[in-house]
């Protein structure tokens, strides 16, 4: 456990709690923070009196690997590329937190509707890329990313050597590396940065952040802008790390919602409430993520799209490109993923059946429930 004292947005101290052995050590601590004026004028109401407040929080990481919880990055003139369902909530974040930002995407509704919340839009990657110090891409595949930074009008052909360039797609390490040396060759910075958390962690400002590239460089260029749209920063080694760190979470998280449907339908097959059945998996050692915050049941959780015949969310056909991202890496390492080669094939079946490709990948529960 660590205790941070945050004064105003920044962050001023970070005690390890073996450090303070005595109640009356914090208790002294907390008085002389509450001496300490407040220094921002957007304080949340938390800070009572505009004194600033500890907060504890629970942490494995040696105290020199935790991040800080708050940004303390200076309005920057951002740009982001990509703001669909995960891309519009992280350049929301960062518009509140007061930047500059210009977005691009082909889909003219959504840049309208960040416009309309404070963006700047641009015509083209190059007009971007030219604008932007820092440029943000969420795209859906390999395919798409490498053409948005090396394609002829590409972001890379108008960016400048101060630019820095980051990747919070779901892609292979192999394109990550391949753009990072077309980046290199020019001078310019890149970092592969995909997230965890998906879309209630997007719009919450809690995500997880996985980066590839130099960790000194990632602190100083990427962390307080990351921190404007979520919560932990880890650094996970070179370039295309941050990829394969995101294709292991992916994978996983297949896995568990396939085995979550499966638990589920065998208790309501049986008889059992589905809601029931949650219940007791969530207080019991089944737990996860996907029984806590996504489950695949309809009527369970009101805020995941289960309760809205599976719109919104995680498209299946993301996620069976992610799945055959793993598989593609395990070949590649040698590594033995049978559950996720089955959970791919199961996958693969949604992929080819009705229109449940373009469902949350929760849908998985309807169309084995469907089966029967």
């Amino acid at each position: 456990m660590i205790i941070s004292l945050y004064l105003g947005e920044r962050i001023f101290y970070i005690y390890p709690i073996r450090m303070i052995k005595h109640t009356s050590t914090l208790m002294k601590l907390a008085s002389s923070c509450s001496k300490l004026p407040c220094q921002s004028s957007k304080c949340p109401e938390n800070y009572l009196s505009g004194r600033p407040y500890l907060i504890l929080t629970f942490c494995d990481l040696p105290a020199h690997r935790v991040v800080r919880l708050a940004s303390s990055a200076p309005p920057t003139d951002i740009g982001f590329v990509g703001v669909g369902n995960m891309g519009s909530l992280m350049a929301g974040h960062l518009i509140d937190k007061g930047h500059n930002v210009t977005v691009y995407d082909l889909n003219k509704q959504a840049v309208k509707d960040l416009v309309g919340k404070g963006a700047k839009s641009a015509s083209s990657l190059a007009e971007l890329g030219e604008k932007c110090k820092r440029v943000f891409t969420m795209l859906p595949t390999p395919e798409i990313v490498t053409d948005t930074y090396v394609g002829p009008n590409g972001l890379l052909s108008s960016a400048s050597k101060s630019t820095i360039l980051i990747d919070s797609s779901t892609i292979d390490p192999g394109t990550a590396q391949n753009v990072h040396k077309a980046a290199h060759a020019k001078g310019i910075k890149f970092f592969d940065a995909p997230v965890a958390g998906a879309v209630p962690a997007a719009k919450a400002g809690t995500l997880v952040f996985m980066v590839g590239g130099d960790e000194k460089e990632i602190k100083e260029h990427l962390e307080p802008y990351l921190l404007c749209m979520g919560t932990s920063v880890y650094p996970c080694g070179p370039i295309g790390s941050g990829c394969v760190a995101k294709i292991c979470n992916n994978m996983m998280l297949a896995i568990s919602m396939l085995g979550l449907t499966e638990a589920l339908l065998l208790g309501k097959n049986f008889g059992l409430d589905p809601k029931l059945v949650s219940a007791i998996i969530n207080k019991g050692s089944g737990r996860c993520w996907s029984s806590e915050i996504y489950n695949p049941a309809p009527g369970i959780i009101p805020t995941a799209p289960s309760a809205n015949d599976y719109n919104g969310g995680f498209k299946t056909n993301l996620l069976y490109k992610d799945l055959g991202l793993a598989s593609q890496v395990s070949k590649e390492v040698c590594s033995p993923t049978p559950l996720g080669t089955l959970t791919y094939q199961m996958y693969r079946l949604l992929m080819n059946t009705g229109d449940y490709k373009d469902k949350d990948f929760s849908v998985i529960y309807k169309f084995l429930a469907d089966k029967k």
